[in-house]
């Protein structure tokens, strides 16, 4: 949704608009790419130029949102996963699927990223959103005494990104392993 806490809640009509923009936006920045005229993402989400500019008055705030939702999601993931899984479990599940969302999103986070200034409240968001998910994962890890106390969650997410970014190009069994040793080295 909209960003910060304040926006005024949305009519069910326009939230669909919303979130069908975001998706076909999300979409289309994946497969053309960043240029992509606004204007096909409004026709493709099936509504009119003129609802699209209304919800993103820039091509910025389109990139904001988009990457907004990625993060909320890849974010909730590691609730979930703290709700459903022993604290190891839930702490490995989390790690493959950040490493996995590196390595399948990579280009549109590139493309994100690049947009979004790590000084506004949407880059803002979004670490603090990511930080207090994997924190949660390692502190309860630790409190069962699987994980070393030296490590925060900010270092689990530094490690996801770059085994992400290391076995982009590797074999799934090369993937495996690097994640094996960011596991022993996470071990208490």
């Amino acid at each position: 949704m909209p960003g910060g806490d304040t926006a005024r809640p949305m009519r069910a009509d326009a939230r669909r608009n919303y979130e069908r923009i975001v998706a076909t936006a999300k979409e289309l920045f994946t497969t053309q790419g960043a240029d992509v005229p606004l204007d096909d993402v409004a026709k493709t989400a099936g509504v009119g130029a003129g609802t699209l500019y209304r919800h993103f008055p820039t091509r910025e705030k389109l990139f904001e949102a988009v990457y907004r939702e990625e993060i909320t999601v890849l974010a909730d993931r590691a609730f979930v996963l703290h709700d459903e899984l022993p604290p190891w479990e839930a702490l490995e599940a989390w790690l493959l699927a950040q490493v996995t969302w590196v390595v399948e999103r990579h280009k549109l986070a590139t493309i994100l990223k690049e947009s979004i200034d790590s000084g506004s409240e949407t880059f803002l968001y979004c670490q603090k959103r990511l930080r207090e998910a994997t924190g949660l994962l390692v502190e309860t890890a630790q409190q069962a005494g699987l994980v070393r106390p030296d490590v925060v969650g900010a270092d689990v997410l530094r490690l996801g990104h770059g085994a992400g970014m290391a076995v982009r190009n590797c074999s799934p069994e090369e993937g495996r392993r690097v994640l094996a040793v960011i596991f022993d080295g996470l071990r208490a």
